[in-house]
């Protein structure tokens, strides 16, 4: 029976038990690559700032990439060509998933580990893909409050973060994306120079029952000026997407310089 190359260990992961039952229960957690070499997802997981730049088995040094690109020699987290992946067979509780590419969550785990304050950013932009207004206002405010020698981000930086990993968008890109109006406009009411007077009043409202504070925006840090990896603002995305943000493309709300 094949073992974890990292660990060596049996390649099954302990679970909790639904029966109440005191025996131990046990589900498969086997991910093999290309090279044949079987790891654990959590142990290879480990060694993701490793593979994330040679993109060989940690083990046997076999490239594991489908291409030969490798990784950009500007960032090492970034792969330079689009189309790269690592493909391997999952199996686990949910069964077993052929040509699953672990690549961008290599990737991801790697860029994390060397920037750990970006993890609340990555959370950020989840949540605005999402709509969630409430956890958006309470990430803020806990980082308002944050303290501590570990490096993180204060608001305006989490409000503003570009993620490398993803074209560079922010989280009004991903809202606009998403057609996440409400997200859209509280980012609007918190990290842009728009008048109050162009909100609705429905906008309005749920700001202000959130207890969030209009704060005074330079015309530099307007959130909506912020360009993605193809130059796109926010407002160039919702061209693009057009449907429900037509009318606040027409009311100018999501312009720069408006």
């Amino acid at each position: 029976m094949a073992v974890c190359k990292a660990c060596e260990q049996p390649l099954v992961i302990e679970v909790d038990d639904d029966n109440g039952s005191d025996e131990p229960q046990y589900v498969p957690d086997d991910l093999e690559v290309s090279c044949g070499c079987h790891f654990h997802w959590e142990c290879l997981l480990d060694q993701a700032a490793e593979l994330a730049i040679s993109l060989k088995c940690p083990s046997c040094d076999a490239g594991l990439a489908t291409n030969v690109a490798g990784p950009s020699a500007t960032n090492p987290f970034l792969q330079s060509a689009p189309g790269a992946s690592i493909l391997t067979r999952y199996t686990n509780e949910g069964g077993i998933q052929e040509n699953y590419d672990i690549l961008p969550a290599i990737t991801e785990e790697a860029y994390l580990g060397a920037n750990p304050e970006a993890r609340p950013a990555r959370a950020y932009h989840v949540m605005c893909s999402e709509g969630d207004v409430d956890g958006i206002v309470q990430l803020l405010r806990d980082a308002e409050q944050a303290a501590g020698d570990e490096p993180a981000m204060n608001a305006a930086q989490l409000i503003r973060y570009q993620d490398p990993l993803a074209d560079s968008k922010t989280g009004l890109h991903l809202a606009v994306e998403k057609g996440q109006e409400e997200v859209v406009w509280l980012l609007l009411w918190i990290a842009s120079t728009l008048p109050t007077s162009a909100f609705p009043e429905a906008a309005v409202q749920a700001a202000q029952a959130m207890g969030i504070q209009r704060p005074s925006t330079l015309a530099s840090d307007d959130i909506r000026a912020l360009t993605d990896n193809q130059g796109r603002t926010a407002e160039a995305v919702a061209a693009q997407v057009g449907g429900l943000w037509t009318n606040i493309l027409e009311s100018g709300a999501l312009h720069p310089e408006s």
